[in-house]
């Protein structure tokens, strides 16, 4: 599989059924190192059984990908996380019972060295490591905008701010790609606007972003370049101006949407 210095995933031929149905269809697509990319269309269009399959929560049946110059083979959401993809859900999976700090730090174990027996008999690179994980969590916390309800219990905080606390849980985990599932879903037009001005700023400080999201608005205003899937197959891929005036895009997705 050739790869460009600047492509950071490069998926080809992606397939995937369930049964009878295609839920996708020879798709390709690359995402280059350090861009805003979307991925949009219809309900039913494939987007989340994309992310689904690129994040190891299904394996898919056909077509290879490449991450960061390495094949992406045997993909479980462990793996994919330990090579750099982190992502968040259409519908928030936080732990609701735990605070945001304790949230946050869970994401950030995957990057812990200290083995069982260290954390059973707390030794002093246990206790180092432990107050390192705490101390990046807070970091976190503050970048997303959330850090005054570091001590309250995920559940009580309001819909925007979870939506920004799993967006901190993600990063605990040092991606390289961040892939957002939705991240407006059921937010108002202030939350959706700051979530704008974040997303920009992971940008800004070098990460890459890949956003699903059913906003057309906030898609075309925010992201490098945007693929349409329809039926479970990309029908258009290019920068927004091009995108939006594509008749296959807006007879499959952008004209039923604003009308």
């Amino acid at each position: 599989m050739t790869q460009e210095v600047d492509v950071l995933l490069d998926a080809r031929g992606i397939g995937k059924r369930f049964g009878g149905v295609h839920a996708l269809k020879d798709v390709s697509l690359t995402i280059r190192r350090g861009e805003i990319y979307g991925l949009i269309g219809p309900n039913g269009a494939g987007k989340t059984t994309f992310f689904n399959v690129l994040t190891g929560l299904y394996q898919r049946d056909s077509g290879e990908i490449s991450f960061d110059g390495k094949p992406l083979t045997l993909e479980s959401p462990h793996t994919v996380a330990a090579a750099g993809i982190a992502r968040t859900f259409q519908n928030i999976r936080l732990f609701g019972n735990m605070t945001a700090m304790e949230n946050v730090m869970v994401g950030r174990h995957v990057k812990t060295h200290a083995g069982v027996f260290g954390a059973m008999l707390r030794t002093k690179a246990e206790r180092a490591e432990e107050a390192e994980i705490r101390r990046r969590a807070e970091e976190l916390l503050h970048y997303v905008g959330v850090a005054t309800h570091a001590n309250s219990l995920a559940r009580e905080m309001s819909y925007g701010d979870q939506r920004r606390l799993e967006i901190a849980r993600a990063l605990a985990t040092e991606p390289k790609l961040l892939a957002l599932d939705e991240p407006a879903a059921g937010m108002n037009a202030t939350e959706t606007a700051s979530l704008r001005v974040l997303i920009e700023g992971l940008r800004a400080d070098g990460l890459t972003v890949l956003l699903i999201e059913h906003d057309v608005k906030l898609v075309m205003g925010l992201c490098d370049r945007v693929a349409v899937l329809d039926y479970g197959q990309k029908i258009a891929e290019d920068i927004p101006s091009v995108v939006r005036s594509n008749p296959k895009v807006i007879e499959a997705y952008i004209g039923t949407a604003t009308h």
